[in-house]
């Protein structure tokens, strides 16, 4: 693991400045995760959302995501991006098919249905059985189990950043768990 400021020796991560560079220029790939729980029958019983102070201070409710480096596999980035934001003993049930339910586009300005000020950028979302204990890492102040209809509710949807709230509900009605 690099330290602070010191470049990955991973040639698939770019430097702050070349990613900032690219940024301005092409779209970038994300994958994103809506973690969730299921019975025995696999119908979803708990949703999973993410608590984030963002850039700007503000406490906002997110998904688990992330880029896609080069070279490598979107099930390899969404595992890794489920791993870092809920902690390893989550055991994700990745899908079989890489295919996500929704592909979300984010657009650095307002009156997009989803929105991200610092780039264009392409997600692929799905969503994601986990089995295990969630901690979660990196900036993720904390991981909140709501039913079906608490995390499509109206309430959780405008706390959630950059139109998240229409994926969660998009996520949801993919698997027929809104009523």
């Amino acid at each position: 693991m690099s330290s602070v400021g010191t470049p990955d020796p991973n040639s698939g991560w770019l430097s702050d400045e070349e990613l900032a560079e690219t940024r301005r220029r092409l779209p970038l790939l994300y994958v994103e995760a809506v973690p969730v729980r299921v019975d025995g029958v696999g119908q979803v019983t708990e949703v999973g959302i993410l608590l984030r102070a963002n850039s700007a201070g503000a406490i906002t409710r997110t998904l688990v995501s992330g880029r896609v480096m080069y070279g490598e596999r979107l099930r390899t980035a969404l595992f890794r991006h489920l791993e870092k934001d809920l902690g390893p003993m989550a055991f994700p049930l990745l899908p079989a098919s890489p295919v996500p339910f929704s592909v979300a586009e984010y657009f650095p300005f307002p009156g997009s249905q989803f929105t991200d000020y610092r780039q264009h950028a392409v997600s692929l979302a799905y969503v994601v059985p986990v089995t295990g204990t969630c901690d979660p890492r990196q900036d993720a102040l904390e991981l909140t189990w709501m039913t079906p209809s608490e995390a499509a509710s109206d309430t959780v949807s405008a706390e959630m950043e950059g139109g998240r709230g229409s994926l969660v509900r998009a996520a949801l009605a993919s698997l027929g768990a809104l009523y």
